[in-house]
């Protein structure tokens, strides 16, 4: 859903630019609380995870494919405030280094796939696990939801966005229609990858999944000979056998793999927004990209012939920049809070 430059007027991109620079802020304050010396590094990590899985393009319809946003699965896993940095670094990058997702447009798409599809996923998350038991399946089953429901979410805000600034004239209601009808499709494949992601590392290490902290455990006590019901009390569950360090390596070798190799065998079909753009017009104004010159553009490594070779490197590369940026600005923000602290 990487909204290219021309889609939108230049005074709605620079107020979704004001907006996304006001949310990151609130987010590096808030990112304070939620990261330490064993999250931080887990959020670069996320982040890389995200870009990688944005490159497996699922085909959903006719025509047409879907990709990962990754608000959900940002803020289930590292917290909301952290979330929307670590899928605003994601967009950067790609913005920036492969010409992916306009840079004049960078405000409307940090607003429409970073902000949105976090505080609505975080919001029905919260919700849900309020009602459900506090169990690791229920935690799971609230990812699901939470992610199938900020897709359209988004999609939503793109039409609005388009409604106060959509360069060309064309029907909000076949605009809202197309969006929101195509990404609801697209969201049942954010929420398989969200709910296996945070599933997978709730099994290993529910004690840092920011949506798993405080899982409601029974101790048991043994009195005259009996073993009984301690009374209910919040802990975490701590898995044992997996450390940080096996979890952050296993994590980032999975990342590489899936941009180095398993993104050749993504879908070539255009993704959600680009499909509806296609067809109704919206696309008419769409302007070259100002990185289209970089050596990285269109995840591709200039003058590398070889297809797959060159977008396995570009994939490669890809993740190896964004988890060195996103890891140095979640330990930035660590140490800020550390300072702070001691202060």
């Amino acid at each position: 859903m990487h909204v290219p430059d021309g889609f939108i007027d230049a005074p709605v991109s620079a107020a979704t630019g004001v907006v996304a620079a006001a949310a990151i802020a609130v987010s590096l304050r808030g990112a304070r609380r939620e990261l330490d010396e064993r999250t931080a590094p887990l959020a670069g990590l996320v982040a890389a995870f995200i870009f990688a899985v944005q490159m497996l393009n699922f085909p959903v319809a006719a025509g047409t494919s879907g990709h990962l946003l990754g608000g959900a699965l940002a803020a289930i896993l590292v917290g909301p405030y952290t979330g929307v940095l670590c899928v605003s670094v994601v967009l950067l990058m790609q913005g920036i280094l492969f010409a992916d997702g306009g840079l004049t447009a960078l405000g409307v798409n940090i607003t429409d796939m970073a902000i949105t599809t976090t505080v609505v996923a975080y919001a029905v998350f919260r919700g849900l696990v309020k009602v459900l038991p506090r169990t690791r399946r229920s935690i799971t089953a609230a990812s699901f939801t939470a992610a199938l429901l900020s897709v359209p979410a988004a999609a939503l805000v793109f039409t609005l966005l388009y409604s106060l600034g959509g360069t060309t004239d064309v029907s909000l209601g076949k605009v809202a229609t197309a969006m929101i009808g195509v990404h609801v499709l697209i969201g049942v494949g954010e929420a398989a990858i969200t709910a296996l992601t945070v599933g997978a590392v709730i099994a290993v290490r529910p004690d840092l999944v920011h949506g798993a902290r405080g899982l409601e455990q029974r101790l048991k006590l043994r009195v005259n000979g009996e073993l009984v019901d301690a009374p209910r009390q919040l802990e975490p569950v701590a898995a044992r056998g997996t450390s940080r360090r096996r979890l952050w390596i296993g994590g980032l070798v999975t990342s590489l793999l899936l941009a180095g190799f398993v993104s050749f065998y993504a879908s070539s079909n255009p993704d959600g927004l680009e499909k509806v753009a296609a067809d109704h017009g919206i696309d008419q104004q769409t302007k070259e990209h100002a990185s289209a010159d970089s050596p990285l553009a269109d995840y591709g490594v200039r003058d590398v012939d070889d297809a797959r070779l060159s977008g396995g490197l570009a994939g490669v590369i890809g993740v190896g920049v964004t988890v060195v940026a996103g890891t140095g600005v979640f330990w930035a923000v660590r140490k800020r809070r550390s300072t702070s602290q001691a202060a």
